[in-house]
């Protein structure tokens, strides 16, 4: 189970949001005990969590006894997998522990050094039970069936994991072949190094000097703040400058980018697999289509991606929209001040549509200690929820600065939480893990159900303005955005697949016809500046992942349709939602959503989601008339 343990780590870090801690923090000794995490029901004391620790470095090597014997009955393969379960079990309470320790002050070395035995120990159990996946892919369909048929607890702990093994038997190659191309990965990263190294170190930076009289360097973190000026002139000088600066090297990244695509499909070639999109979504068992109907469906709805271009360019009073003010905030922000106690209420009377039980589980979220709120001296920055304590209950780690967006974030990290707490009040250990597919369909759904009591119970026009355009903003850069980069990266493979040309010019068009159409240059919705073709040469994620941002569309796109389906239809979608919830990893992603009430592969998701985009405009445009604007 040496994957199983390195993707669980993975995954206890998945639901970090990166941002800024207050210059100005307290000491964690001045912060209150109700504002403060219970670490305590893990491990009462360090000493506890150390003697787990001692146990496991002594039990992992007895897993090296085991090997040899997987195929010989059902007891012994079910003794094997589940000793090993117990122990990654027990492994993810303990790392779960001294993470969430650790991240409480950065700067006790402690903490630190509890960590580097986990890793350690991690590592350890890796190499220990590396033999395992293969002997169980040596063991015949035929002869696994029978197994799960002679040992019930067999297929009810472990057929999913047995299945995830099994259905790569024909991407498998033999035991040469596999160290050969294993030998790869020691280059398969050199694409990603060198992008950041040039990118972020030996590319010149550009500066301009703005109508302040200010000179502005522009790398790739300034320019994310650069590109909000309120000048407009600004703006166009930086959009100008920065990607005329790309420009310049696109024949050099393309080289580079294509080198990393044509290795995607070396890679997905010697599996046997169709395609490298084949290649990189079957590791959740979904099919292409779920692919392409994600970007035959966006592309079939972009007149609503126009119609909030248009209103845009409405609420700018600008006679032209162009791509530069597409981040200037759609509207100005409104002060929504929330203490801790505040956020926690309107969270609660947000989700009440989820049911008793949801609520009153969050409650005790509140109560029992589950959270850490308070940005202190030494803290992580940023925002996450963990649920590899399994015997015990989820945490969430925060950074509460009294705005909407902490109450925004707290709701969002609450939807990976109750995920975690129903499918491992659910699921055996062996299937609560959820796959990153179906992981922020939770949290979508919450942030939409706070989104709708926000607006519901606005304070004055001008603030339910602020909330529907901020959601409305939200929608158009995740669903349309990524689903432009989604396809962009699906046309480059498929060049290279073909063993057609890919140069920095091809990519420059293929990039700017996708643009173009998306954000209907031709027709006068968005003008797309002859510098936009150079933007793929600055997205990081085509090199550093394959196939990975079309997730963070659909996921948006299925939460949304969920909370819509919800609003339509009433208690029996519902109900059909917390298959998700409580499903964990006992069925594969898309089977999941399926069960829960939406078939991914179909129109509905996208025509749900784009019904709420669009009754968000109609709101939006009766408060601005409203309002004489």
């Amino acid at each position: 189970m040496n994957k199983r343990i390195f993707s669980l780590i993975a995954f206890l870090l998945t639901f970090l949001i990166i941002s800024s801690s207050p210059a100005q923090s307290p000491e964690r000794s001045d912060v209150p005990d109700n504002h403060k995490w219970n670490l305590a029901e893990i491990y009462p004391t360090t000493a506890d969590w150390q003697a787990d620790v001692d146990m496991m470095k002594s039990e992992v090597e007895k897993l090296a006894a085991f090997k040899g014997t997987l195929g010989k009955s059902a007891a012994d393969l079910y003794t094997a997998i589940k000793t090993s379960s117990d122990l990654v079990k027990t492994l993810s309470k303990a790392w779960t522990y001294a993470s969430n320790l650790s991240n409480e002050n950065l700067n006790i070395s402690e903490n630190q050094a509890m960590m580097q035995q986990m890793g350690a120990l991690g590592t350890k159990f890796g190499e220990v039970t590396a033999y395992m996946e293969p002997e169980i892919l040596e063991i015949p369909k035929e002869k696994i069936d029978q197994f799960l048929n002679d040992k019930p607890e067999l297929a009810q702990e472990f057929d999913i994991y047995i299945d995830n093994i099994q259905r790569l038997r024909k991407h498998t190659l033999s035991e040469a072949e596999e160290t050969i191309l294993a030998s790869f990965g020691l280059i398969s990263d050199v694409p990603g190094d060198v992008y950041d190294i040039f990118t972020n170190a030996e590319k010149p930076f550009q500066k301009v000097t703005i109508s302040t009289g200010e000179e502005i360097e522009l790398t790739p973190s300034s320019y994310t703040r650069y590109r909000t000026l309120p000048n407009r002139d600004d703006r166009a000088k930086v959009f100008d400058a920065f990607f005329n600066d790309y420009g310049r090297y696109k024949n050099t990244l393309g080289a580079n980018l294509g080198g990393k695509v044509k290795k995607d499909w070396v890679y997905a070639k010697n599996r046997k697999y169709e395609s490298s999109l084949h290649a990189a979504l079957n590791a959740n068992n979904l099919p292409v289509s779920v692919y392409t109907t994600l970007i035959e469906q966006v592309n079939n709805h972009l007149p609503t991606l126009h119609r909030a271009l248009d209103l845009k360019k409405r609420m700018l009073g600008v006679d032209e929209l162009r791509y530069y003010d597409l981040y200037v905030p759609l509207v100005e922000k409104v002060d929504m001040s929330f203490t801790v106690e505040q956020g926690q209420n309107a969270i609660l009377e947000a989700i009440k549509p989820l049911g008793e039980e949801y609520v009153s589980v969050l409650q005790r979220s509140f109560n029992e200690r589950w959270i850490d709120y308070i940005p202190t001296v030494g803290k992580r920055s940023g925002a996450y929820s963990s649920g590899g304590a399994y015997d015990v209950h989820p945490y969430i780690l925060m950074n509460w600065t009294d705005d909407y967006e902490s109450v925004s974030t707290l709701a969002h990290e609450l939807g990976h939480t109750m995920h975690s707490y129903f499918s491992n009040k659910t699921q055996p250990f062996s299937k609560a893990n959820y796959a990153i597919f179906v992981a922020e369909i939770a949290s979508t759904v919450n942030e939409n159900f706070l989104n709708n009591y926000m607006v519901q119970n606005a304070k004055s026009d001008e603030e339910k303005l602020y909330l529907l355009g901020s959601y409305l903003e939200l929608l158009r850069t995740t669903i349309f955005r990524q689903t432009s980069f989604a396809e962009f990266e699906w046309e480059i493979h498929k060049r290279a697949e073909a063993g057609e040309p890919l140069t920095g010019e091809d990519m420059c068009a293929i990039y700017f016809d996708i643009v173009k159409r998306y954000y209907g240059h031709d027709q006068g919705h968005c003008v797309v500046d002859d510098y936009v073709q150079y933007e793929w040469s600055y997205i990081p994620h085509f090199l550093g992942y394959n196939y990975y941002v079309y997730q963070y569309a659909t996921s948006l796109i299925y939460g949304t349709a969920f909370v819509e389906k919800m609003a339509n239809t009433g208690q029996t979608a519902v109900d059909d939602y917390y298959k998700i919830l409580k499903g964990g990893g006992s069925k594969y992603p898309a089977e999941l959503i399926r069960e829960a009430g939406i078939d991914p592969m179909s129109p509905e998701p996208v025509a749900l989601t784009m019904q709420k985009m669009n009754k968000v405009m109609d709101q939006m445009e009766e408060i601005l008339k409203k309002l004489g604007k």
